[in-house]
This record gives structure tokens, C-alpha cells and sequence, in this order.
């Protein structure tokens, strides 16, 4: 990966306020560029465009002062969601390590305009959108309390998300051995009204993931399997910026899960 992983994700924020000079040049080239190699390990192929907001009339009730907007969209296969926001999310990360801010938009978009500019065709949907762009130096009033009533700034305690080998135990990061700083990083994804619907499960070199769920599915999908492939993530990358490799596989481990909790992906760690 070619930024800093943890560091990038401890300073990410939602940006909604942007100072109004759009991209630079030079900025623009690089994540144009960088969109042409996202890539997923779930094989989802997800088509990323970059669009002037005036030129398409984009735009978002909840943002002030972006020129430029990134979409996305993917064909309806297995795994779709989870691959499109673990691809949407790298991207997001790495327009953060060059100082361009994003937050990730569902429904608080001009959704016609949007998938009319990205050609949204049928079996194809688009989840997500960001404007992008350079922080303001103070937020919007509408920003200020949308973080606050969100609760942006935090998270679920580490245990209420993670567990030692069965959803009975609460994991402690100071047992999670290799993990503990995959899991942390992972528990600090931003997700659809910050409800953090990712689970995991920690059983010796392997880790189960699950969805828990409390959004109703959509015409563009589960929202929440997006979230989850945001933290899948945050997850692998810093395992692989710590130097470990593994792979992740489908095969339901057959836990008792809380209710609502329904089995998502596995990751195995082979070094």
C-alpha cells in the first residue's frame, strides 16, 4: 500500500464543508489515476468515476463548497456490496493521505443525476457517492450538528464488537493478539448512521465476520454488507502494513449468533 494505512485512518474524518477551490491539478491527475487500479480481494468489479459537479448538476443537501464528486458502480453478483465499499473505501483512504477530504453520501445525494452521469444500466447499482475536495477551515453549522448527533467522533467499545471464539465472550484488544490493531482499526470504519453493524469472531489464526443487521435492504442493496466491506478494509490493510498475509473464504463456522446477526466472510492468516 502506498500510504500510510493506520496513521491515514486515526486522521480520516467525514469532511462535508469543503473551501471551495476544487481539485488541483496535480491532485486531480493522481486520483484519477488511482481509481484506475482500485481493486478488492472479493473479485467485484467496481467502475469509479470522477465528475465536475456544475457540469452534471450533482450536488448534496448536506454539502457546501465542492467542485468535484466520485461515484461508483457495480454489477448485482456475489459479494457486490462487501467488495464495493472495501474498493470505495481504499479509495477514500488514499485521497485522505494526499489532504482531500470525502464522506460517503447514500441518500442525501441527487441520486437521478448521479446515476444518469455514472450510466447506471440495468443489473448495475450505485451504493455511494463523495464530493471531494480540500477541508474548510471551520465546518458549517449543519455539519457541527450532524457529527454531533451522530456521534462522529465515536465508536462501540472494542468488546461490544469483537469476541473470543464464540458471541458469548467479549474480546479484549489486549487478547487479540496479531489482530488487535486490524480489529481496532477495522472498529473505527464509518458506516451508514455510524450503527458499526460489523462483527467478528476470533478463533486462533481466523476470524469470522457478520453482518448485524438493523437497515432494511433497498433497491440499491444492503447498505450495511457496504459497511462491512468498508471495515474488511481497514482490517486488511493494516494487517498487510504489519506484514502478515492470509486470505479470506466463505464457509459459515456455525456459531449461535444474537438475533438479527447473520455469518458474512472469513479471514484465515497464513503468516
Amino acid at each position: 500500500m502506498d500510504f500510510s494505512v493506520k496513521q491515514t485512518i486515526r486522521q480520516r474524518v467525514s469532511v462535508r464543508t469543503f473551501d471551495g477551490s476544487g481539485l488541483g491539478e496535480t491532485d486531480r491527475a493522481a486520483l484519477v489515476r488511482y481509481m484506475e487500479r482500485v481493486t478488492n480481494p472479493f473479485d467485484v468489479p467496481v467502475e469509479v468515476r470522477l465528475f465536475r459537479a456544475g457540469e452534471h448538476g450533482l450536488s448534496s443537501p448536506v454539502v457546501v463548497g465542492a467542485d468535484y464528486y466520485i461515484a461508483a458502480k457495480v454489477p448485482r453478483q456475489g459479494n457486490y456490496e462487501m467488495g464495493y465499499g472495501y474498493s470505495f473505501e481504499v479509495l477514500c483512504l488514499w485521497a485522505r493521505s494526499l489532504g482531500i477530504g470525502t464522506v460517503l453520501l447514500a441518500a442525501s445525494l441527487s441520486r437521478k443525476a448521479f446515476e444518469k452521469a455514472m450510466e447506471v444500466r440495468a443489473g448495475e447499482v450505485m451504493p455511494l457517492a463523495t464530493p471531494v475536495g480540500y477541508p474548510a477551515a471551520r465546518r458549517s453549522l449543519r455539519e457541527s450538528l450532524m457529527r454531533k448527533g451522530l456521534k462522529a467522533d465515536s465508536r462501540r467499545p472494542f468488546e461490544d464488537l469483537f469476541f473470543d471464539g464464540s458471541f458469548r465472550t467479549g474480546l479484549r484488544k489486549e487478547a487479540a493478539g496479531v489482530f488487535a490493531e486490524a480489529l481496532e482499526m477495522a472498529r473505527w470504519a464509518p458506516s451508514a448512521g455510524n450503527r458499526q453493524p460489523w462483527r467478528g469472531v476470533v478463533a486462533g489464526d481466523t476470524v469470522h465476520f457478520y453482518e448485524a443487521k438493523s437497515i432494511k435492504e433497498s433497491a440499491l442493496g444492503d447498505v450495511q454488507k457496504v459497511d462491512v466491506g468498508i471495515a474488511l478494509a481497514h482490517f486488511d490493510l493494516t494487517l498487510g502494513e504489519e506484514g502478515h498475509t492470509g486470505r479470506f473464504f466463505q464457509a459459515d463456522p456455525g456459531l449461535t449468533c444474537p438475533d438479527n446477526v447473520t455469518y458474512m466472510i472469513s479471514y484465515e492468516r497464513t503468516k
